[in-house]
């Protein structure tokens, strides 16, 4: 006899896990299942060890520039394979915490791959294609093959890299993010082909460690979902450090040798450029894993590889459900997270709010650091708002100069009217550390009269936020 629960989760990443774990809360049998490592993309090929690799280069640039702050670092140098080991041993640490989390609050872990035979029955089989290296075992205690029964069928399956005809990844010249975090040594040159987050962290991690690093982009602008303002800035610190970047150019060709790659850029003007490199990144986007999961033999209705749903997870077939990258953009883990618990408060009957997706974060984890949250500039006149706009840079901050971080800007959008902050946008150091004090007012609908009467403590890059919103209405002071 099948084994049956009230809710099982397809997918053990951060949505998934985070959902089972409120289900639990609220009473409700739940499980996961997981055919490769708990804590999903984000936790174990993702946000967390690119994290790690970006606070070894980080360090390693201070050391470089120690004399700036009147002190001495001689023979200053790196491992590439320790930088990895400590990657890894990160991700490894919080996969095992993921594992405790869900033993503790009772929520059964299924190990395999999963499919949706019918309403409300998955069947679990062995993974039927080889898991990342090095992948984590399946925890002790785990569940296996077999047919499970459950009220709600929640499909949090997330999303792999996209792939692109003519540059399509192979692991060892072309990488994607996943090769991209395990070099076996620093290659000298390398190409990044998109500078959305993934590709620009990868090649301010790269640059910092020494590799000439240049940056495609088919759109006119890097960090293209970003406002404009903060875009070019970040744009002028990249290539002061020396990251080489073409906008409105696009890869047409790659030949690849024993050990490089000849690449052909199609140039804004036209013209094709030839280039060889190392290594090429491919991070062109991600495209949601819906195959394999039974969706379309039951008829739940997907656009451009992602799972179509409403505000609370639902789709287009009762008692199935999506969320995080499965479900579309944005494609976050924070996003995922709440979207899953919506979803499974919905379930419960809980009086819940649909999920927003204008207050939902957005953060890069560059050097210099980008964040954001709510309408663009540009995004807000389109929508016909008449705003007031604040700018604060950071060389007016007192912190940010004693942090030897005087390069940055942050900027808040108002509505004219009513004095709704519509959106706020930052470029500087720790602005990913800042910006949910925006996202927290916005939350509260905050208007500037209450952000212009909140007291900031001095000396901190919080006063930036304080002075951006002054600088809206005229009163701003440091500038």
């Amino acid at each position: 006899m099948a084994e049956s629960y009230d809710i099982i989760i397809i997918g053990g990443g951060p949505g998934g896990y985070v959902t089972a774990i409120r289900a639990a809360q609220l009473g409700l049998k739940a499980a996961v299942v997981e055919r490769e490592h708990l804590g999903g993309i984000c936790l174990n090929w993702g946000c967390i060890p690119t994290k790690a690799l970006l606070r070894s280069a980080e360090i390693y640039h201070y050391m470089q520039h120690a004399a700036d702050y009147g002190l001495s670092a001689e023979k200053v140098g790196f491992d590439a394979g320790a930088i990895v080991k400590r990657s890894r041993g990160v991700s490894g640490q919080l996969n095992n915490g993921v594992g405790f989390l869900l033993k503790k609050n009772k929520v059964d872990v299924i190990w395999g791959e999963a499919k949706i035979t019918k309403a409300g029955e998955v069947t679990v089989a062995k993974p039927a294609r080889k898991a990342m290296e090095p992948a984590h075992p399946a925890p002790k205690g785990t569940l296996g093959e077999g047919a499970y029964k459950a009220k709600h069928i929640i499909v949090a399956t997330g999303a792999r890299p996209r792939v692109l005809p003519g540059i399509e990844p192979d692991g060892k010249l072309v990488w994607t993010y996943f090769e991209a975090m395990v070099p076996d040594k620093m290659p000298k040159s390398l190409l990044v082909i998109g500078s959305g987050a993934i590709g620009i962290e990868f090649a301010s991690f790269y640059r910092t460690m020494g590799v000439e690093v240049t940056v495609v982009e088919v759109l006119p602008q890097i960090l293209p979902i970003e406002d404009h303002e903060i875009a070019a800035l970040a744009r002028k610190r990249f290539e002061k450090a020396g990251i080489a970047i073409h906008t409105d150019a696009k890869v047409t060709k790659l030949d690849k040798g024993a050990d490089n790659v000849t690449t052909t850029i199609e140039l804004k003007d036209g013209k094709s450029e030839s280039m060889t490199v190392d290594r090429v990144i491919s991070a062109v986007g991600v495209t949601g894993n819906v195959e394999g999961l039974g969706l379309e033999e039951l008829g739940v209705k997907s656009d451009r590889g992602t799972v179509l749903i409403d505000g609370f997870g639902r789709t287009n077939v009762a008692g199935i459900y999506a969320i995080g990258d499965v479900a579309g953009p944005p494609m976050l883990a924070h996003k995922a997270e709440h979207e899953g618990v919506i979803c499974v408060e919905k379930i419960a009957g809980l009086d819940v709010h649909a999920m927003d997706k204008a207050k939902i974060p957005g953060c890069t984890y560059c050097h210099p650091q980008v964040a954001s949250v709510g309408m663009t500039e540009n995004a807000a006149k389109e929508a016909g708002r008449k705003v007031k706009i604040g700018r604060f840079p950071f060389i007016g901050n007192g912190k940010a100069i004693a942090l030897g971080e005087p390069d940055g800007l942050v900027k808040t959008i108002f509505d004219a009217g009513t004095g709704e902050l519509l959106g706020a946008h930052m470029v500087g150091a720790e602005v990913t550390e800042l910006i949910q004090g925006f996202v927290v007012a916005m939350n509260l609908e905050t208007t500037e009269a209450e952000l212009i009467h909140a007291i900031f403590p001095h000396p901190t890059l919080s006063e930036m936020m304080h002075e951006s919103v002054l600088d809206a209405y005229g009163r701003v002071i440091h500038t």
